[in-house]
């Protein structure tokens, strides 16, 4: 499942990221979304969701969120 399904309020442990680019790689690693690490869907918006990662929260846009399994 990837996280553009997953339902809110639930935490999930980040399986893979599929992304081709390595800068967005290392950016969510900066974010702390990598595999193995825990994940938040707070809220789905109509653009993409709302995810608390560690102490943080953003918003990722739908693209990003189906890239993202859980």
């Amino acid at each position: 499942m990837t996280l553009a399904d997953a339902p809110e309020g639930k935490e999930y442990i980040v399986q893979q990221v599929d992304t081709d680019d390595a800068e967005l790689d290392a950016f969510l690693l900066s974010l702390g979304c990598y595999a193995g690490a825990p994940i938040t869907v707070v809220a789905h918006r109509k653009g993409g969701c709302v995810v608390s990662i560690q102490d943080g929260r953003y918003n990722i846009d739908r693209q990003l969120a189906a890239a993202i399994r859980v």
